[in-house]
């Protein structure tokens, strides 16, 4: 007779522990499918789903919709707060998510068994290593439901020494309830209405939990959420933007310190009006006028915003409350040297309201005129701008403001179509031109430090165009001391190069490249190096740009007969050591600079071509001498302005074998790659990309350096000189003789972290 301990058979032992597991996974199923909060519900029966693997671990992933990656957003194990892993086959738990099957792992540690289930497949022990916990087992199964991947789960260390089929089957059913716990609670949340941070809810960049600390603590601190999501948890500020845009259903609006000024549409808006609504007009766009603010779905304030612009349709965007301010702050500033651009423009409104254009009363000595052309001119100057355009347009249609910085063009504000022939009038004044004379263009020079304070000097341009109106182009021309020549961006190899060329006693030296391109400064740089006390310096210049103690400057007057030719010729009769002129424009100027060379002068001088081979050509071209060119010729510099990756913000990547060959492809010259850049592929190579940050207003770039093209006159390319070669031939010889091409300059920069393939494409062929 069995004893009382003993009277169950195995088969009703085995059926009682099916009962006792069904009944804790039903319970298990019941909490969580119920849960108000399933992360707080997870954390509750964390002990209960652990004892039904009879296991030490168990985690929880959901995916993130926007990144496309795994978030741990349950762990038993508070080591660390939270786990990203890529949705990919590089991870256990990526590899079940995305092939949507599960994985039951009797050694992570074992090689062999990893790549039995994919080549790719590692395990990733930095965990281990933060958390001081030893991964042994894993036991890692998909979370779908209905076909659609909502995470994953992840049981590790079996204490029997592996996971069974049993457990397997456990992790199953559990997935599935956990799949139809996550689809019941995004019903939920839609059910009882979105928020405005729904979207980082569903793609579960933000839980529910944080959501609501982080709403009780903008409360108690009375600034916007959306500050403190940002700030204190690190919520990218595009993805709560992305959150609000889809929430109001309109566009969203980062404030940028390039926005445009719309000159035309804050004129007679009160700024505190604007500031204590957070709201501002943008731009004109197809006849709407769009304006953002920090809530399109307060009516009220809507309503009021729409009647301020009386029969017009009104596109509304969505902004953070931050980012309107600022934008109120850059569109009306109003600093000691920088008149408020809505004063300004209310005064011209108020003299030349509901007067056509030809019976207007403005004036170009008018005080708001004279107001806004300086206010033009110390905001391009504050934002490192190179050029301003002026560029009117017929009938009623706005005149725009456009500024170029590091290289590229920006619209800056708009003014009224009624102000376009005083403004222009102004400018002329400033630059001494003839305001009558609108049908030729003319050229002048702005001094503007007798009208606006600063020490800003401007190189001025008006060409008339269709309608009979007329566009200034407006150069602001580099002001101060000469870079030296060790930071101008020079390689080692062109630097040794032209050093020892401008320290000739006698030769021509020219610096060629596009209108903009830096030539000036590398010359001024050049004298600067060589500017000694026993050394007599003569320049002819058009304009003098830069200044420096020790060289004698003259300023040419073309109109009055006093050429560059002319300064050339008096400058052979005040006993120079070195000649700089401008450009060398004309076959005079050219043929009196060989010359100069040629009896003892060192001549430096600029000219508009595009390569250093080209130059040569052009020059014989244009009737020099073979033989005395090919004597006087020293070297000819080609550079470009190329823009350079922020430093604060640029970021290290490790390029594909593929990009890797397309640069050495782009060099066009195996052998020369390999000797140059010596840097043979590898996965560790590491070269960088733009970003983004506030220091390069979110555009990856700030500022420009030189790239360059050093042809020197070695008796070699003295000899093809002289037998007027083509260009291709002479460009040969400039390769073995060691130059690299504009290109090639370009894509050793890369290599060194400076700039990127785009950019240097953007301002060179070859």
């Amino acid at each position: 007779m069995l004893s009382k301990a003993t009277d169950k058979t195995p088969d009703v032992q085995h059926l009682e522990s099916e009962v006792a597991y069904r009944t804790k996974l039903q319970e298990i199923g019941n909490h969580l499918n119920a849960a108000k909060n399933l992360d707080e519900t997870l954390g509750i029966l964390q002990d209960d789903i652990t004892s039904i693997f009879n296991a030490e671990r168990f985690t929880v992933f959901y995916i993130d919709g926007i990144k496309r990656e795994l978030i741990s957003r349950f762990k038993s194990g508070a080591e660390i707060d939270e786990i990203r892993l890529p949705l990919s086959t590089s991870s256990l738990v990526g590899l079940a998510a995305f092939k949507q099957k599960p994985l039951n792992i009797k050694n992570v540690h074992d090689k062999e068994e990893l790549k039995a289930l994919d080549r790719k497949l590692k395990f990733d022990d930095s965990w281990d290593r933060k958390t001081g916990f030893s991964t042994r087992q894993a036991l890692v199964y998909p979370v779908v439901f209905d076909k659609y991947l909502l995470g994953a789960m992840q049981v590790l260390n079996s204490k029997n020494g592996g996971f069974t089929q049993t457990d397997e089957r456990s992790a199953a059913e559990l997935a599935k309830i956990l799949g139809i716990a996550l689809y019941n609670q995004k019903r939920v949340a839609k059910a009882r209405g979105k928020s405005k941070f729904e979207y980082l809810l569903e793609n579960h960049i933000l839980t529910q939990k944080e959501l609501d600390k982080a709403i009780s603590d903008a409360r108690s601190r009375k600034e916007p959420v959306e500050n403190v999501l940002i700030k204190d948890f690190k919520i990218p500020k595009k993805d709560v933007g992305k959150s609000l845009s889809k929430f109001y259903n309109v566009n969203f609006v980062e404030y940028h310190p390039n926005l445009p000024i719309p000159g035309e549409l804050i004129v007679n808006l009160k700024v505190p009006f604007m500031r204590n609504n957070i709201w501002v007009p943008l731009r004109n766009e197809g006849g709407d006028i769009v304006i953002t603010t920090d809530n399109p779905g307060d009516l009220q304030r809507v309503d009021t915003i729409k009647t301020l612009f009386p029969g017009k349709q009104i596109q509304f965007c969505v902004s953070l409350a931050e980012d309107v301010q600022q934008m109120i702050t850059l569109f009306t500033q109003d600093e000691k040297e920088l008149a408020a651009i809505d004063d300004i423009l209310s005064q011209l409104q108020d003299e030349a309201e509901e007067i056509e254009e030809a019976e207007s009363g403005l004036d170009e000595e008018a005080s708001a005129v004279v107001q806004l052309v300086n206010k033009i001119i110390l905001d391009a100057h504050a934002r490192g701008a190179s050029d301003i355009h002026i560029e009117p347009y017929s009938g009623k249609q706005n005149t725009q403001v456009r500024i170029r910085v590091d290289g590229n063009c920006y619209v800056y504000q708009t003014i009224p179509y009624n102000y376009r022939n005083a403004v222009v009038s102004r400018i002329k004044i400033m630059s001494d031109l003839d305001i009558a004379e609108r049908r030729l263009p003319q050229d002048g020079k702005i001094k503007f430090k007798k009208y606006g304070g600063k020490d800003i000097e401007l190189r001025v341009a008006t060409i008339p165009t269709q309608g009979a109106l007329e566009d200034v182009v407006l150069r602001i021309l580099a002001a101060g001391e000469p870079i030296p020549i060790e930071k101008m961006g020079f390689s080692r190899r062109n630097l040794d190069g032209f050093l020892s060329v401008i320290t000739q006693p006698y030769g021509i030296i020219f610096v060629c490249g596009p209108t903009g391109s830096g030539k000036t400064t590398t010359l001024h740089s050049a004298m600067a190096h060589i500017n000694k006390t026993e050394t007599k310096i003569w320049t002819a210049e058009d304009p003098v740009e830069i200044t420096q103690a020790g060289l004698r400057q003259v300023q040419v007057k073309p109109k009055i007969g006093f050429t560059f030719a002319a300064a050339m010729r008096s400058f052979l009769r005040a006993d120079p050591d070195v000649i700089m002129v401008g450009e060398m424009r004309d076959q005079e100027t050219t043929h009196i600079g060989i010359e100069a060379s040629l009896t003892g002068h060192l001549v430096l001088s600029t000219l508009h071509t595009n390569s250093a081979p080209e130059s040569i050509t052009r020059l014989l071209d244009m009737g020099m001498d073979p033989f005395n060119f090919a004597d006087a010729i020293l070297c000819v510099l080609a550079q470009r302005l190329v823009r350079t990756l922020c430093k604060e913000c640029k970021k290290a990547f490790n390029p594909t074998e593929r990009e890797y060959e397309e640069l050495k492809r782009e060099f066009d010259n195996d052998e020369l790659f390999d000797q140059t850049i010596n840097t043979p592929y590898s996965k560790d190579l590491t070269l960088y990309r733009a970003n983004g940050c506030e220091f390069c207003s979110n555009t990856g770039y700030r500022g420009r350096m030189a790239i360059h093209e050093l042809l020197i006159g070695t008796d070699d390319m003295k000899r093809l000189i002289q037998n007027k070669e083509p260009m291709a031939i002479i460009r040969k010889q400039a390769v073995n003789d060691g130059m690299l091409t504009l290109k090639q300059d370009g894509i050793e920069k890369i290599f060194i972290g400076h700039c990127d393939l785009i950019n240097v494409r953007k301002v060179c062929i070859k």
